[in-house]
């Protein structure tokens, strides 16, 4: 994508860029310090079944399906953003703080439910007050987003630091997050000023649900690959709900820290995501991204803490590839072939389709699973990580042979 000059000044002050740099540091460390670790968490604290952890994780896609209308009844025509966030994250910090303290998983749950349902909303807040700020957003907003992976990277870095796994103290994670979240809240109201900028005209359900994009699913390719979209979201959920178990589990100190590396890679693909979406084109950037979640579950099933450790650092370090090449460019495609009218509408759709139905899906799928391949003497994981490969491979058969060819992105 071509940024073009605008003849006018778009340097942003330098105390802007800080606020939303910090902003998005905090954002992603949050949800970073507790998010990874949960499941070897429950598994510690509460000898939680396959089924209990898939519960509990799959609260992020209740929270993904929820968030819409929070953003579509309140931050977009009520209230300024920066207020909103401020008072979720303010109401979210009580919430960690009660899960930290949580004596049994029945507990446990309502508190993480709750943070969901007021934590997904903020994803969509940090992005719009920092698009308001920004003059010239698709070369600028990089920059700032960016500071969130390196948030994320901090939070596993401290939990290796800390070795809170294995001394089984990650309850310590959720007071981690909710002190970030605390201080995250409070420095929300010092944000630059994003009032709403809708009418105030009450909004259609039509509107809410965001059913004008479905227009989208119109175009033989779209579809493809929105259907392709929420079935790869299956095999991603077993990755967030047992990769941190998994390597604890093997005996893997610092799991967590180690999993950052993840991240680290996500940094660099980003950088390489449109060079290769120029020269390549959208169907085989997306091809390259499921296939590396192929790759990735093969590896974790037959690596080990032995000689086939390099399988398991090989797997983590795909992460980038798996997140970038499929769905940020899915966000660049559907920005693209989505109209003015309806872009917002179009991100929105994909977003409840992949991180709430998709992913819904494949949280109850790993819980089964995991329960499925539990026995006294532990996990059978190379079964279990062989599951997901299967599903992400038939996903990339069937996109190849129903996804037509495309012409390259103007990226």
């Amino acid at each position: 994508m071509t940024i073009k000059s605008t003849g006018k000044n778009t340097a942003m002050p330098i105390s802007i860029r800080l606020k939303l740099s910090l902003m998005m540091f905090l954002q992603f460390f949050i949800w970073g310090a507790w998010f990874v670790t949960m499941g070897t968490y429950l598994s510690q604290r509460f000898s939680a079944s396959g089924a209990q952890m898939g519960m509990a994780y799959e609260t992020q896609s209740i929270g993904a399906i929820i968030a819409p209308f929070i953003i579509g009844l309140i931050a977009d025509r009520y209230f300024a953003a920066q207020k909103i966030l401020a008072l979720l994250h303010l109401v979210g910090a009580a919430l960690l703080f009660s899960a930290a303290y949580s004596g049994s998983f029945s507990s446990f749950y309502p508190y993480i439910l709750l943070y969901m349902v007021v934590y997904m909303p903020t994803l969509a807040l940090v992005n719009a007050i920092s698009f308001r700020q920004l003059a010239e957003k698709t070369a600028q907003f990089a920059h700032i987003r960016v500071l969130g992976t390196v948030g994320w990277i901090t939070a596993g870095l401290l939990i290796g630091w800390f070795g809170w796994e294995g001394s089984q103290k990650l309850q310590f994670t959720f007071m981690l997050a909710a002190g970030a979240s605390l201080a995250l809240g409070v420095f929300s109201l010092t944000l630059p000023d994003t009032p709403p900028q809708a009418t105030q005209q009450r909004p259609t359900i039509r509107q809410l649900l965001g059913l004008d994009a479905l227009a989208l699913l119109k175009d033989r390719a779209y579809l493809v690959f929105f259907l392709a979209s929420v079935l790869i979201c299956i095999p991603l959920a077993f990755y967030y709900q047992n990769a941190n178990l998994y390597l604890n589990d093997l005996g893997i100190s610092g799991a967590a820290a180690k999993m950052s590396l993840g991240q680290m890679s996500e940094i660099a693909f980003m950088l390489l995501l449109p060079l290769f979406l120029r020269r390549y084109g959208i169907k085989a950037t997306l091809l390259v991204g499921m296939l590396a979640w192929v790759l990735r579950y093969v590896l974790f099933a037959y690596g080990n803490s032995g000689e086939q450790l390099w399988m398991l650092f090989f797997g983590i370090l795909l992460h980038g590839i798996c997140y970038d090449f499929f769905f940020v460019s899915g966000q660049i495609y559907t920005e693209q072939k989505a109209g003015r009218e309806i872009k917002a509408a179009a991100q929105g759709l994909i977003t409840l389709a992949t991180y709430g139905v998709g992913m819904l899906l494949g949280f109850r799928l790993a819980g089964y699973i995991t329960d499925l391949h539990h026995l006294d003497s532990g996990y059978q994981w190379w079964q279990i990580w062989l599951i997901p490969a299967g599903i992400a491979a038939l996903v990339l058969v069937v996109f190849v042979l129903s996804f037509p060819k495309q012409r390259r992105l103007p990226v």
